[in-house]
């Protein structure tokens, strides 16, 4: 059974930093690309972040890059968001996607059950 397990977030003030974490089981990480997605209070999802099976190829929206960044640990199944300089706009559940292909872009299959951000003074 595939199981994405986020942990990390919390309260911070704007400026702050936080880092979120993602364990998976059930199936063989580093065969696949993870992603990071998050949903703010009475909006859609937005795609946050992804990278590739290998680590080696990572993308970021627009208005993460520069202050975030993901990385994964392929030995220990775990996948990584590292938010600095957070904004209040950065309120959000933040999820753990396990990604289709070993490459990114294709699409997710399961989510994990999400962590909550909350960036306030």
């Amino acid at each position: 059974e595939v199981q994405l397990v986020e942990s990390g977030g919390g309260l911070v003030q704007p400026g702050g930093s936080l880092r979120l974490s993602c364990a998976a089981s059930g199936f063989t990480f580093n065969d696949y690309a993870m992603s990071w997605v998050r949903q703010a209070p009475g909006k859609g999802l937005e795609w946050v972040s992804a990278i590739s099976w290998n680590g080696g190829s990572t993308y970021y929206a627009e208005s993460m890059k520069g202050r975030f960044t993901i990385s994964r640990d392929n030995a220990k199944n775990t996948l990584y968001l590292q938010m600095n300089s957070l904004k209040s706009e950065d309120t959000a559940v933040y999820y753990c996607t396990k990604d289709l292909s070993p490459l990114v872009g294709v699409g997710y299959d399961y989510w994990g059950q999400g962590t909550q951000v909350t960036v306030s003074s």
